[in-house]
């Protein structure tokens, strides 16, 4: 199984990429989505959150107030670090889960972090969706209503569009066209399916 590791500065765009290749039937295993499911009501790792942050991380109705979370760890780099060393081992572990399971010939694994963190042994190859940082700070202020300055922050934590772009074996560029993104990951997809029929 050849694990394509697609990755970007928040506001990039790979959410759009991934539904690209999902639309020509390729699996995608998304870590937020993951995320998500493993600080779930109920899930241990929510129990550890609301132990470490206290009550008020949480909403009314139970579940994880996102928002604030966010805000603390943008702010405070050693409870960043303190809620990757919880997640990140449960998301791993669930990732490889879902690799095993699958029977395609390669898989998209949408990672916002994999650069940072550098902990997925299981991705053969670096596929980063580029966009200009006006973009970036443009698309997530409309999207999560949020001001410039807590996108900067944001973008600060995140490693630089050079970094990203030096390591990745592959780079969609992502002015906003989506014509344009159609294209890239068509020729992708062609490439792919080859380098997975070779390493079989």
């Amino acid at each position: 199984m050849l694990v394509i590791g697609l990755t970007g500065g928040i506001g990039s765009g790979k959410t759009t990429v991934a539904n690209l290749f999902a639309q020509l039937d390729i699996p995608i295993i998304d870590t937020d989505v993951i995320a998500r499911e493993v600080t779930q009501p109920g899930q241990p790792a929510l129990a550890e959150i609301e132990k470490h942050f206290g009550a008020d991380i949480l909403q009314a109705d139970g579940t994880l107030n996102r928002g604030k979370l966010r805000d603390i760890i943008f702010n405070h780099v050693n409870e960043r670090h303190w809620l990757e060393n919880l997640l990140h081992p449960r998301i791993r572990k669930s990732m490889e889960a879902q690799i095993q399971a699958l029977t395609s010939p390669y898989c998209i694994a949408v990672i916002p972090l994999l650069l940072e963190v550098e902990f997925y042994s299981m991705v053969n190859r670096i596929l980063v969706v580029d966009a200009s940082q006006q973009a970036q700070v443009e698309r997530v202020m409309q999207r999560d209503k949020v001001s410039h300055s807590q996108v900067e922050s944001i973008l600060k934590n995140q490693a630089s569009r050079q970094d990203r772009v030096a390591r990745a074996h592959d780079v969609i560029t992502n002015d906003g066209r989506i014509e344009d993104l159609t294209e890239q990951v068509e020729a992708l997809n062609k490439k792919y399916l080859a380098l997975a029929s070779k390493s079989t």
